[in-house]
């Protein structure tokens, strides 16, 4: 199945961001469905595709594993109800498979839904990941959603928004879309074609392999003086070349033919076809489009200790982190409110141990600095301050003889 010919047609109405009801105006109150096959995606780029499965493995299980922390104002806290929520969101399930859960959809289907379960004080007590390809937003006249609708096998659910903010229960993760007002854009689109290439050339091989290693062919009859095979003879030769010959049972058996028969090769060879660069290819473009070092998804190239150890750092620095700084801004402007004013969410940068290396620059940095007190150095890596902490110690310099 092929994933660009299976996605819906892309809308070409023009929409105005100056106006917000008109955005709303042919769909108000009506589930809008998603832009693509969400079903699809997940199946031809994720559960078929090594590279998509390892991309985005990396990408959901580093933010999973990032610890979370809260702030009040400016003072660390470090216990919360908010943090046990994050921490343990559901009865069956722990945090970091929860995150890994939301990631994973937000990469897939370029949406994430999140809903809170609230208790009696209004206070969210659990937090659910909801599959993107069963919820759809229900468009409002501000050009905010008034709700969305969960279905299961026909089984549908309302969850509403206020019309005004658009704050509601759910909260709707979504990657800029370039034509669509309400959904977002999943890397899997951008790279579809070389998705497409990587699971044609894997599914060649296999056919291939299945074949005995032999590219297909015809095989040529010259009856010279006698008489044309017929058309049962063909059939019957046809079938006892497939029964003796293909297979992998089969394979490397050599072919006795009588008569005056000729093979010719119809296909061209793994080598013509130069499959082995063409799929390294697909796997690198797969590979930038979910901002994963190709190194990291198996690629051959110089997997010396220190390039693996310099690629893990890219993927953090260049994907994951500006990641969790999105999440953490949804988190702070939807979840943070019901547990009070003043609270906000970060993560613990120093837990991280793919950023190591810069952690170790920025200490280096501060220990050399000579014009800051001890006091601001501690402070500039996340420590508190010491009584005599606060003096500028200035080394004198030696007076020449």
């Amino acid at each position: 199945m092929n994933i660009l010919k299976n996605l819906w047609p892309q809308r070409t109405e023009q929409k105005s961001s100056s106006v917000a009801s008109y955005i709303a105006y042919n769909t108000l109150g009506k589930p809008v469905w998603t832009p693509r096959n969400y079903a699809l995606l997940a199946d031809e780029g994720y559960q078929k595709n090594v590279i998509v499965y390892r991309c985005v493995t990396l990408i959901a299980r580093g933010v999973g594993s990032v610890p979370w922390l809260l702030y009040h104002k400016d003072h660390e806290v470090d216990r919360h109800p908010l943090l046990e929520l994050l921490n343990c969101p559901s009865p069956r399930q722990a945090g970091s498979s929860f995150m890994e859960a939301v990631v994973g959809h937000l990469l897939l289907s370029g949406n994430a839904y999140i809903e809170a379960v609230f208790d009696q004080q209004n206070q969210a007590r659990e937090l659910y990941a909801l599959r993107p390809d069963r919820m759809k937003v229900i468009p409002g006249i501000s050009g905010m959603p008034t709700g969305f609708e969960y279905d299961i096998d026909g089984h549908k659910r309302r969850l509403e928004c206020d019309p005004i903010t658009g704050h509601s229960s759910v909260l709707h993760l979504k990657n800029f879309h370039p034509l669509n007002d309400w959904y977002g854009m999943s890397p899997i689109e951008a790279a579809a074609r070389s998705i497409d290439q990587h699971n044609v050339v894997a599914e060649h091989n296999l056919s291939l392999l299945q074949n005995g290693g032999r590219p297909s062919g015809a095989l040529m009859f010259k009856p010279g003086n006698s008489q044309p095979l017929t058309e049962k003879q063909r059939d019957s030769l046809r079938e006892d070349i497939r029964r003796i010959y293909e297979g992998n049972a089969n394979a490397g058996r050599i072919m006795v033919l009588e008569g005056d028969f000729d093979w010719k090769e119809m296909g061209l060879s793994p080598k013509d076809l130069d499959f082995i660069e063409g799929k390294k290819m697909s796997a690198r473009e797969i590979s930038q489009a979910f901002g994963v070092p190709p190194m990291l998804v198996g690629i051959a190239g110089d997997a010396t200790f220190a390039n693996y150890k310099e690629a893990r750092y890219h993927l953090w620095e260049d994907t994951i982190l500006p990641l969790m700084e999105f999440l953490i801004a949804e988190f702070n402007l939807w979840l943070c409110p019901y547990f009070g004013n003043g609270y906000r969410l970060s993560y613990d940068v120093d837990a991280i141990p793919a950023l190591a290396q810069r952690r170790e620059s920025l200490w280096n940095k501060i220990q050399s600095a000579d014009f800051l007190t001890l006091n601001e150095k501690r402070q500039a890596v996340g420590y508190g301050p010491l009584p005599n902490g606060d003096a500028l110690t200035v080394n004198p310099k030696k007076e020449a003889p």
